[in-house]
């Protein structure tokens, strides 16, 4: 069975199908499909990573601290880390590498064993790493966000580089988020989700010396139902982002238009990535906890991982950790 084909379609509370709404400005309406592959009720499911070559997702569950593998059988593997795990990606030479509330780590999924790399806030306890992506060379990019959200932010951008070197690129984000890369490396999309900014930026990136130049406005989320989540770019070099809080996924345009809205069934998707043998199934991870009061109803599946097809687009490879 084709790993999108697991699981079962999506329906409304009141029995109307969920599966095949989609929101296009100035085109009407277009089918899509949106089926929940992975019900599992996760607290805050986020972290989406396809590897191409071995046709596996990988995605995590933050403060229950598991990382997730779902085969292209349809076979799904749990690990648990020990720790609130952000992001992760697969290692070039196997094994994954982790961000996690303690830093960056080493974790081979097949003895369970974690060895340390780096921790690169050891004077912030309160911080963990949230979102995270690999640039176009296999540089790993991720944040750290204060796990209780406070007056002030404490969150910063590292990069690790392939020989384990971390640096700082920039601090004084409250929930780090949205980090994508261009198809040609020469963008590096990321976003605040805190509600006092609700901001997308991009910087000009040189894929060369793996650096991002000063962050500019991409756009303003506040004039839209969700704020900004995890993110991807297509093979258009299109940002696809998740509207926590709004029950939607939103496409963006390279000049910062937004030009494609799709309704889905859970009130807090947090994380697309494109996949699938021909990259053309977006896997969306969501928030099962913290939901609206009287919404439960609405979203059974709220916390569980998804799959949208019918799009009529495609993503990139992910690329692994070179590390």
């Amino acid at each position: 069975m084709p790993l999108y084909g697991v699981g079962h379609r999506v329906a409304l509370a009141i029995g109307e199908t969920f599966n095949e709404r989609e929101t296009k400005k100035g085109e009407g309406m277009a089918k899509v499909a949106v089926e929940c592959i992975a019900d599992l009720a996760m607290a805050v499911g986020e972290g989406a990573f396809w590897d191409q070559a071995s046709g596996c997702l990988y995605w995590v569950d933050i403060p229950a601290g598991h990382v997730f593998r779902l085969d292209a059988d349809g076979e799904r593997t749990q690990w648990e880390v020990g720790e609130p795990v952000g992001c992760l990606a697969p290692r070039v030479g196997g094994g994954l590498v982790l961000a996690t509330k303690s830093g960056f780590w080493h974790f081979d999924p097949e003895t369970g064993a974690k060895e340390p790399i780096v921790d690169p806030e050891p004077e912030r306890p309160e911080n963990r790493f949230n979102d995270g992506n690999t640039d176009r060379q296999g540089r790993f990019w991720a944040g750290t966000m204060a796990m209780t959200p406070g007056p002030v932010p404490t969150g910063s951008f590292y990069r690790l580089d392939a020989q384990f070197q971390c640096k700082t690129w920039r601090d004084g984000y409250f929930t780090t988020n949205g980090l994508a890369f261009s198809p040609d490396g020469r963008r590096m999309y990321l976003s605040d989700s805190n509600p006092k900014v609700q901001t997308v930026f991009v910087a000009d990136y040189d894929p060369d010396d793996g650096w991002p130049g000063e962050p500019r406005l991409f756009f303003d989320c506040r004039s839209i139902a969700g704020r900004p989540d995890g993110a991807t770019v297509d093979a258009d070099g299109c940002y696809w982002l998740a509207g926590v809080d709004g029950w939607q996924v939103y496409r963006f345009t390279p000049d910062g238009r937004l030009d494609r809205t799709i309704d889905v069934p859970v009130e807090k998707p947090s994380k697309p990535i494109f996949g699938g043998p021909n990259l053309d199934v977006l896997y969306l991870t969501s928030i099962g906890t913290g939901l609206t009061p009287g919404s439960e109803a609405r979203q059974p599946q709220a916390g569980g991982l998804f799959a949208i097809t019918g799009l009529g687009t495609t993503g990139l490879p992910d690329t692994l950790f070179q590390g």
